[in-house]
């Protein structure tokens, strides 16, 4: 595998790359406040779950370019497979984002209708939603569609049987799928050393006849033009590609994780400077104000939606299972009803 592309270097000036022209200067403003409001967003959901108004929360706090770019690039008609730490993506592709963290609150599976956005509940198994992206795209090549899926995934879901799968069915069939790999170094508390011994996992894609790339995940830019390219490909039936983000999880996995037993403060340090925003506001030439307003609201539009109670319908943990529910499913909703039932009866 080839030096990863970078079209911007930390410091905001550019660095040339024969293969890739710079995008616009007006595109990446606009996706340089989808930065900024993605940052602000994983900074206010983490002080929501220290308020105890989330369960959980996983931080995308550095990745922030790798998820504004997948959503970016996609058409319309697209769709999008996230995982649980791809929050940020979802917002950008439109989903509300009071909506999006009400699986997290613990409300529901999915906050959002999957089908009004083209965009997949958020896949906390790793690697599952992977098979379910070329199972979209496959039958949309079949039903004759002009669609493209974006397949989110983290190194550590490269170890995942299902990766493999995925990987080799579209590429047999052709099917038009961008996997993007996170690489953002640990699988929770696993290193990604201890987790592959390849030079890069882009060149895990290379085995199954699937066209790959390594690019520098903190370059809004270089993500913006490879994945652009990727999804154009698959759109003129290229079929799938393979891309690796080089990137890094400032934040722990979860607030869950202390990631103090796994790492050094010195290893956080190094890779701070390498900030998306700053690189693309130092290029941009903006100032740190810019578009504080926007954040400001999209925060106080969280903590606002997050602070209203809701009493969820325990019965609507059956509704969405099938369309057609199951014998055994019923059985078990109607078990549910009697004990709920039983509860509100007088003692």
């Amino acid at each position: 595998m080839t030096e990863a592309v970078r079209l911007l270097n930390p410091d905001g000036t550019v660095h040339p790359d024969e293969r890739y022209a710079m995008p616009d200067p007006a595109e990446l403003r606009a996706r340089y406040r989808s930065l900024v409001l993605g940052r602000r967003l994983n900074e206010q959901a983490g002080a929501l779950v220290r308020q105890g108004k989330l369960a959980v929360y996983p931080s995308s706090l550095g990745q922030e370019a790798c998820q504004v770019a997948a959503a970016a690039v996609l058409r319309s008609g697209d769709w999008l497979f996230p995982t649980y730490r791809d929050t940020v993506a979802v917002v950008e592709r439109g989903v509300d984002p009071v909506e999006v963290l009400m699986m997290l609150r613990g409300d529901w599976h999915c906050g959002y209708d999957p089908a009004t956005h083209h965009v997949a509940p958020q896949s906390t198994p790793l690697a599952t939603q992977l098979l379910h992206a070329v199972g979209v795209a496959h039958a949309a090549t079949l039903k004759g569609e002009d669609t493209v899926v974006m397949a989110l995934c983290g190194d550590g879901a490269t170890s995942e049987g299902d990766f493999h799968e995925a990987l080799n069915f579209a590429a047999v069939f052709g099917a038009p799928v961008v996997f993007l790999v996170q690489n953002n170094k640990y699988a929770i508390s696993v290193p990604l050393a201890r987790q592959s011994a390849a030079k890069s996992l882009a060149d895990k894609g290379i085995g199954y006849g699937v066209p790959s790339a390594l690019v520098d995940g903190n370059d809004l830019a270089a993500l913006l033009a490879v994945l652009g390219e990727a999804v154009e490909r698959a759109a003129s039936g290229g079929g799938p590609t393979l891309v690796e983000a080089d990137t890094y999880r400032i934040d722990a996995h979860t607030n869950a994780d202390d990631a103090t037993r796994y790492r050094t403060d010195a290893e956080v340090d190094e890779w701070r400077p390498r900030d998306p925003l700053v690189r693309m506001r130092s290029y941009l030439g903006l100032s740190g104000d810019e578009f504080r307003d926007d954040a400001e609201e999209l925060a106080a539009r969280l903590r606002a939606g997050l602070s209203t109670e809701s009493a969820p319908d325990p019965a609507e943990l059956f509704a969405h299972v099938y369309a057609t529910p199951t014998p055994q499913l019923t059985t078990q909703a109607d078990l549910l009803r009697a004990e709920l039932e039983a509860d509100e009866e007088p003692a």
